[in-house]
């Protein structure tokens, strides 16, 4: 998917410039093009382009006046030949600051600096939906005759007692009839990790570590040989 960018620039040079750099870049798509800011706030208001270029020095109203009055911003990347307003535009969570004349290079650095943020809002935005999604995960276990329902962020570890486990949050434990390989296999390994041929432990309930033993605040599980070196790689 193109990147769709406008342009805000009075001077019809330097315009032009902006212009053909957008055209001659394959993932941008140029959207409109304005010679003042008052315009460009007016299409704002009912578009949304993901990327501006935005000159400071226009008549009527100023960039910077327009970036103040944008209740939903898109990112914006300020032109400008005067460097002076590079500490307040950044203060006003501008993308980026290019002096004019602008460079193609530098135009291109500017575009990988948006792409690189891009980048970051679709890793964060996908961390906080599995974040969501793990802290309404529950599992139901039989405990004598009754279903149980445990929710998988308050478990602290499981421990292997033959043909049983006991499964430890910070409130209570439970024993239930089950194989520690069977919940080896259900739970999610980004979250739990097998220590020992006895215990499985939640990764972000650990506190630290010391020789063959890992400790979830006051509580000391033992890390077997066989399972020490998938430890160390998967905390690290």
């Amino acid at each position: 998917m193109k990147i769709q960018c406008i342009v805000a620039e009075d001077e019809p040079p330097a315009r032009e410039l902006l212009v053909s750099y957008i055209e001659r870049v394959d993932t941008l798509e140029l959207k409109a093009v304005f010679s003042n800011a008052l315009e460009t706030f007016n299409y704002l208001q009912t578009s949304n382009p993901q990327l501006v270029f935005l000159d400071i020095n226009m008549p009527r109203m100023n960039g910077m006046e327009l970036i103040r009055a944008l209740q939903v911003k898109p990112k914006i990347i300020i032109t400008t030949a005067y460097r002076d307003y590079a500490v307040e535009g950044f203060e006003l969570d501008v993308l980026d600051y290019l002096v004019k004349p602008v460079s193609f290079d530098r135009f291109l650095k500017s575009i990988a600096r948006y792409n690189q943020y891009f980048l970051q809002e679709k890793i964060t935005s996908a961390g906080d939906e599995a974040e969501t999604a793990f802290s309404k995960a529950y599992m139901y276990f039989k405990v004598n005759k009754e279903l149980v329902k445990i929710f998988l962020k308050d478990i602290f570890y499981i421990e292997s007692i033959k043909d049983y486990i006991k499964i430890f949050t910070k409130e209570k434990a439970v024993v239930t009839y089950q194989r520690i390989g069977y919940m080896e296999e259900k739970l999610p390994e980004s979250r739990f990790i097998r220590v020992h041929k006895s215990f499985i432990i939640a990764k972000d309930k650990i506190s630290g570590y010391s020789g063959d033993i890992v400790r979830l605040e006051k509580i000391e599980i033992p890390i077997g040989r066989n399972y020490k070196q998938g430890f160390l790689k998967a905390i690290q």
